[in-house]
């Protein structure tokens, strides 16, 4: 169902940094992490859907619009970002609260649920990001993949890189379905510095990223790994994805759309996430 809910923002100091907010709806606490060079404003359209039974939660992650480190010139760390989440939950709720992580979101979700044990109660993790998962020559060879991008970013620019960060999620930019009367986000000059944030930055955090994936089954949160119908089975992500459900004995549930189906698909996005958060009991 959409509805249109009242939006109240906020601004959180945190540790090295201040996180700007969204929260709309009411009920459950629900947090979605954003995936790429996504701020609080790239899941309006599934948000939208969801505000009539869940307080939905977005933020810019430190770097992006209006989250600003301060020191812009620290690197980041996945270990960072689980913790600005977990102080932007601490500062909303004294609850256990559920989380949808979207590509790196899901990784994020993945470090918080382990840093930070009873945090989460739920984390839908739509194809994480996470080389960690992934057999030993198989994490080398994607994390070379993805330094790889981030030298054909600096040598040619954004273009060059989108179609290569393409091609390793498993995105065929020539067919991009989506659910009719959506209109697509334009590449603002706001989005182009996030996406410079996030190739430059995040790349070097998944890589560095010390995830121990034999910590997650144990970790008290109800891990729900997803995929995307249109993605791939042999792309990163899904690898990623896959490899998840079989360290905790599950199989993926599988999303409308591709990578990116979350935006693509907001309707069909919010029918399936609404089923598996109602299955948590």
């Amino acid at each position: 169902m959409s509805v249109t809910a009242t939006l109240r923002t906020g601004t959180l100091a945190v540790p090295g940094a201040r996180l700007y907010h969204e929260v709309r709806g009411s009920g459950p606490l629900l947090l979605i992490g954003q995936s790429g060079e996504g701020d609080a404003h790239r899941t309006t359209d599934l948000v939208e859907q969801l505000a009539d039974a869940y307080t939905v939660v977005t933020y810019d992650r430190r770097g992006l619009s209006r989250s600003t480190p301060t020191d812009p010139e620290r690197p980041v760390t996945l270990a960072d970002h689980a913790d600005d989440v977990h102080h932007l939950l601490t500062s909303l709720t004294d609850r256990p609260a559920a989380m949808l992580g979207c590509s790196l979101g899901a990784s994020i979700g993945l470090r918080l649920a382990v840093r930070h044990p009873g945090r989460l109660h739920t984390l839908v993790a739509h194809e994480p990001v996470s080389p960690r998962l992934l057999p030993t020559a198989e994490r080398t060879r994607h994390e070379r993949e993805l330094l790889d991008v981030q030298k054909r970013y600096a040598a040619r620019g954004l273009t060059e890189a989108m179609r290569e960060i393409a091609r390793v999620l498993g995105i065929d930019p020539t067919c991009q379905e989506a659910e009719p009367d959506l209109t697509p986000q334009p590449l603002t000059p706001q989005r182009v510095a996030n996406f410079d944030t996030f190739i430059r930055r995040d790349f070097t955090a998944i890589v560095g990223d010390d995830l121990r994936p034999e910590d997650l089954p144990g970790c008290g949160t109800r891990i729900v790994p997803a995929v995307g119908v249109r993605t791939a089975p042999e792309v990163f992500d899904r690898r990623c994805a896959d490899r998840l459900a079989e360290l905790l004995g599950t199989t993926p549930v599988v999303f409308p759309g591709g990578h990116n189906g979350n935006t693509t698909h907001p309707r069909g996005y919010a029918a399936t996430l609404r089923e598996v958060l109602a299955a948590r009991d």
